[in-house]
């Protein structure tokens, strides 16, 4: 049977299907909006497993947010899912270096991908940042030599690239990087992950 129920309604509904079909599980409470905005966002109850969190990853990159921490993405995708006007109120702004021109250009003269001059960018800009890296595990890989080498100390890594290629190895690599993190274990991922990941906290900022 069709519900009927007015548009600012569904939303809510579907989190209590999703608690439903949790079927008792109980979450960490920490993390549990998260959760569940990621399973909204894919219809994957998945990630109610493979999503790792390091200890108090979610609290510390609310409070970062609301300090006016800037988010940084791997794709154009994952930048046009986040919440740009919570986010502005809060004095922050979404950065993808992936479609600059300059970037293309070193990354082909490097022999590199984008991705990984993107991060170096990124580690220029000189405050402190959320990564958001759901397309490209390249990004993570730079991203923890970066850590490694004292350029890069992100507020918050969230490594969440999905595929086949160095996808699992480059996660479990970055949860060793010693930052805040939250990974989706496994080849699942993508860019509305990392997205919802970072809405879910940006809305518990902005209630």
């Amino acid at each position: 049977m069709l519900e009927t129920m007015k548009p600012m309604d569904i939303e809510k509904r579907s989190f209590e299907i999703i608690t439903g079909l949790l079927e008792g599980r109980v979450l960490d409470p920490e993390n549990e909006l998260v959760v569940k905005r990621v399973i909204h966002t894919t219809a994957d109850f998945d990630y109610a497993d493979n999503l790792c969190f390091s200890e108090h990853a979610v609290t510390g990159g609310i409070e970062a947010l609301r300090g006016g921490c800037d988010i940084v993405t791997d794709t154009q995708m994952a930048r046009a899912g986040i919440n740009k006007t919570v986010l502005a109120r809060l004095g922050g702004q979404v950065h993808c270096f992936m479609s600059d021109q300059d970037v293309a250009e070193e990354a082909r003269d490097r022999g590199v991908t984008r991705a990984a001059v993107s991060m170096e960018r990124a580690a220029g800009l000189g405050k402190p940042c959320v990564f958001a890296i759901g397309n490209a595990p390249t990004a993570l890989l730079a991203l923890h030599d970066l850590i490694a080498a004292g350029k890069a100390k992100p507020a918050l890594i969230i490594g969440v690239p999905v595929g086949f290629v160095n996808v699992v190895e480059s996660k479990e690599r970055i949860m060793t990087a010693g930052v805040p993190y939250i990974v989706a274990r496994g080849r699942k991922g993508g860019s509305n992950v990392a997205a919802a990941i970072c809405n879910a906290m940006l809305y518990q900022i902005d209630r």
